[in-house]
């Protein structure tokens, strides 16, 4: 076998911990060095996993003791750009957690570098990774439903957060609404050319703005996604994975993003109602979003490793932000605007 990547974590904060255990555990991956600015949460995940690796909280001097082949990108959101152009320019792959960048002219900028640099740069999207998500994708890829041509997803969760995220403008949008618009593109194998997005934040809100947001997305090939979230919804939670409806020409599906999967198609059209039947769906598997992140990394060492494109490359996944930052905008304009990720 040939030797492991040497594996950089920037940014140690309690996130990192689900990079880090399916990282030792890994045989492709051995963990060289950790950095957070809080020195002391770095010391405490190379206690926690038996690290024997460097400690620090400067970047450049970390990427320059350790010559890291791959660097793992934990930090906040503000902060995903600087190191990230520092890893690729040190001559380092990149997996980032989501999103991609703080803007979109920062996600262009990073897609040039990993251009430039020969690296590759992808993104830690990992509910992509949960198996319920890949195989209700392989039955709407079936064809079963026909064309598809409205989806709609519901997320309503009142998590109490700290830190960063109570004063991070656009909150639900840029923080957890980007796994749903992935999603959505996932489905559909389409990508988002227009929105209109209404924002706003609810009484008793703990966040500063933008905890609550409605979107109506135009995707390729007439598809209509409705997305309605929120962070201030206490009682009767959808799950972390929102709850979906997918329709298509010949029929519809149902999931409500943990084990429950319904789906009904046409068998004859005529009267008032069409005729259906259920149509064979797979048993939907019991997984945590721990193993999420472990096949997400899997994956990305598989593609290093044989010179393929990762499926969660920046390349990709700068359509996702795009859908972020076209609803932020149609949302401070009021109004629906049109995009893509090279105007944005």
């Amino acid at each position: 076998m040939p030797p492991p990547f040497r594996v950089l974590q920037v940014g140690c904060g309690h996130i990192s911990r689900l990079w880090l255990e399916p990282a030792k555990k890994h045989p492709s991956l051995d963990v060289v060095g950790l950095v957070d600015i809080n020195v002391a949460a770095a010391q405490k995940q190379a206690d926690a996993f038996g690290f024997d690796a460097y400690v620090g909280s400067d970047v450049d001097d970390a990427l320059k003791q350790t010559q890291p082949d791959v660097v793992f990108n934990c930090t906040i959101p503000a902060a995903h750009f600087e190191v990230t152009r520092k890893a690729l320019n040190a001559g380092a792959h990149v997996l980032t957690e989501k999103p991609l960048a703080d803007t979109m002219q920062q996600a262009r900028d990073m897609l040039s570098l990993c251009e430039q640099s020969g690296r590759t740069l992808a993104v830690m999207q990992n509910r992509r990774y949960n198996p319920n998500v890949r195989l209700i994708r392989e039955v709407i890829a079936s064809g079963v439903l026909g064309e598809i041509t409205t989806v709609n997803a519901d997320f309503y969760i009142a998590a109490h957060f700290e830190g960063f995220r109570l004063d991070m403008p656009n909150v639900l949008i840029k923080d957890m609404a980007i796994h749903t618009f992935d999603a959505a593109r996932y489905f559909t194998a389409a990508n988002a050319h227009a929105v209109y997005c209404y924002e706003w934040n609810p009484q008793a809100s703990r966040y500063s703005t933008g905890a609550a947001a409605h979107a109506i997305f135009e995707m390729d090939d007439g598809i209509v996604f409705n997305y309605r979230g929120s962070w201030v919804s206490e009682g009767c939670h959808t799950p972390w994975e929102s709850t979906w409806r997918i329709v298509g020409t010949e029929g519809s599906l149902t999931w409500d993003g943990a084990l429950g999967l319904e789906s009904e198609v046409v068998v004859g059209r005529g009267g008032f109602f069409s005729e259906f039947r259920q149509p064979d769906v797979p048993q939907l598997i019991n997984s945590d979003m721990q193993s999420w992140h472990g096949l997400n990394i899997a994956a990305f060492c598989q593609a290093l490793a044989a010179g393929n494109t990762p499926e969660t490359h920046a390349a990709d996944n700068i359509h996702s932000l795009a859908m972020v930052f076209g609803a932020v905008e149609s949302a401070s304009k009021r109004a629906r605007i049109t995009f893509d990720w090279q105007t944005i």
